[in-house]
């Protein structure tokens, strides 16, 4: 998906939105409004640290650029996506990719911003120390104009890109009657997509045998999962698995929570992962053989449906982000680096402008802050590192109340971090900590707090192992030694 959207495209994916409901059903519950919340909010999470749901992948915590955005190599940007524990940027940029061109840094019927290609883009992403994640042109692109990628980036140029997607959001080619996709195909079905897809990972790994080749697969539970297109003998997931689940190395879904509510958006993490994530899961041991165990979650584009620059989608992004890791995914990728504005579109969420642009960073718009200023997001992501880095294993952590999601990770050096997120807009939150398998020390923790609208992240020692204050509408993560 991007940003910058006809207005056809832009009525469309909202009636797409309006569908995704229907089709998943009324599976999400939404938290208690403000209005029904209680005068003091309470919480207790306990916090099992012999219970591993993943380690934290380097490359979990991922960023979108795209062509079209001219800053996206600025000076400053390696510096603030280091500072935010970025592991991944993805390029060439959503639904550009299937009409993007390598050779020529061309996009058919697509703008592309000077100083934005391939090689540039390299060295801010070397810069920041992230790994690309690359897609491919399928929707005007050819197995061999992929496999010369492949050949340019890590023959010719030693850069060792691993990631390849092969096409963006393919599934909207037509194919279900919604068209934003570009694809050249006079097929546009499942079967024709698998059938390329194979025929892309054959040509790009005879130049180089470890990369990984990625599929797109619809998201679980949204449109259009499990529709049956035309020329299709069963649907998208099913159809691309069956043909080409044991030729590729991981699943590519994206998500963008339709959120009714402040509230609606930020149970989304809690409500709608798990299963997204089973399901997937389900699809790969069906149909990837023996090789199931080692086929990965890629989930490339990330970002709520509204709230964007404010702080809903602060508290929402780690959420996201630790909750698809616990669930199996080694990259998340965030949708996107700058994303542009429409100013007539500005509103006043919480007490702070909502800009309607999906950036991490703003794009500098006439009404916006000034280039590269960091959004809510930005904050709530940079939040993710006061928790752990890469190789610390993710542990359980359950909470008494939808109202305060919990995450914890048991360090390589015996610590534990304890990450609380209060979604209630007016109350602050008195949390009770429990563990099992770990001893904290008495001493007072050092604690890490990002508050509602804050442009930066506080420290303090305060409380104690086994109760703190979360402020309302705020991350706090807690930082514990072992008793000694």
């Amino acid at each position: 998906m991007q940003r910058l959207l006809p207005t056809h495209r832009a009525r469309l994916l909202r009636l797409i939105a309006v569908v995704s409901l229907a089709v998943a059903g009324s599976v999400t519950a939404a938290g208690p409004s403000a209005e029904a919340a209680p005068a003091a909010l309470t919480a207790s999470v306990s916090v099992d640290t012999g219970r591993t749901l993943a380690s934290i992948p380097g490359t979990g915590v991922g960023m979108n650029v795209a062509v079209y955005d001219g800053n996206m190599n600025h000076s400053a940007v390696p510096g603030l996506l280091r500072d935010a524990g970025v592991g991944t940027v993805r390029y060439p940029g959503g639904s550009y990719a299937d009409g993007y061109h390598w050779q020529s840094h061309t996009v058919e019927g697509g703008y592309v911003a000077p100083n934005t290609d391939f090689d540039t883009f390299m060295g801010t992403a070397r810069s920041t120390g992230a790994q690309p994640v690359i897609t491919a042109n399928y929707g005007s692109g050819t197995p061999d104009e992929a496999a010369g990628w492949v050949r340019y980036a890590n023959v010719t140029k030693g850069y060792g890109v691993k990631y390849w997607e092969i096409g963006n959001e393919v599934y909207g080619n037509g194919l279900y009657g919604a068209t934003w996709e570009t694809d050249h195909h006079s097929s546009k079905t499942a079967t024709t997509y698998a059938s390329n897809l194979v025929q892309y990972a054959t040509a790009m790994k005879a130049v180089d045998p470890s990369i990984r080749i990625g599929a797109v697969l619809t998201t679980p539970g949204a449109w259009p999962d499990g529709i049956t297109g035309p020329g299709d003998s069963t649907d998208w997931n099913h159809t691309v698995m069956s043909i080409a689940g044991s030729k590729i190395d991981f699943v590519i879904v994206h998500h963008y929570p339709i959120g009714n509510s402040q509230a609606d958006l930020l149970a989304k993490p809690q409500a709608e992962i798990p299963g997204m994530a089973a399901t997937l899961r389900s699809l790969i041991n069906q149909y990837a053989g023996s090789n199931a165990p080692n086929v990965g979650i890629a989930v490339t584009e990330v970002n709520a449906n509204a709230y964007k620059n404010t702080s809903p989608n602060g508290l929402f992004a780690p959420d996201e982000y630790l909750t698809w890791m616990e669930y199996g995914a080694f990259t998340v990728d965030w949708w996107n680096l700058h994303n542009g504005t429409d100013c007539s579109h500005v509103t006043t969420v919480e007490g702070a402008t909502d800009y309607d642009d999906g950036g991490i960073l703003s794009s500098g718009a006439s009404c916006e802050p000034p280039l590269n200023t960091p959004f809510p997001a930005y904050h709530g992501t940079r939040m993710i590192t006061r928790l752990g880095v890469p190789g610390d294993r993710l542990v359980r952590a359950a909470s008494s109340t939808a109202l305060v999601s919990a995450h914890a990770v048991r360090r390589a050096n015996g610590d534990v971090s304890v990450m609380l997120i209060n979604k209630d807009p007016a109350n602050d939150a008195t949390v009770t900590l429990s563990y099992s398998g770990f001893t904290p020390s008495s001493a007072t923790p050092t604690v890490y707090s990002y508050r509602k609208n804050a442009t930066s992240i506080g420290s303090a020692t305060t409380g104690s192992a086994s109760r703190q204050t979360v402020p309302a509408y705020s991350i706090t993560v807690v930082q514990l030694h072992p008793a000694r």
